[in-house]
């Protein structure tokens, strides 16, 4: 099992990211990694992220509402 984020600009296109992601073997770990990043990655455009377990998407939020809170 692979858990990947994909990265998204504010139209939805898909974005490459301002921080690298490593490569996940827990939904932990890469929420973890996106706890501790999201804020130089809506800084490098990323507005919102979706997280995949291999194929299957898990959910989807929004950065820039992280940033409101």
């Amino acid at each position: 099992m692979a858990w990947t984020w994909r990265f998204e600009n504010a139209d939805g296109s898909e974005t490459t990211p301002a921080v690298e992601p490593e490569e996940f073997t827990t939904q932990g770990d890469a929420e973890s990694w996106i706890g501790e990043v999201w804020k130089e990655l809506l800084d490098g455009g990323a507005e919102r992220v979706t997280l995949f377990e291999d194929d299957t998407q898990i959910y989807a939020m929004s950065l820039s509402a992280a940033a409101e809170a």
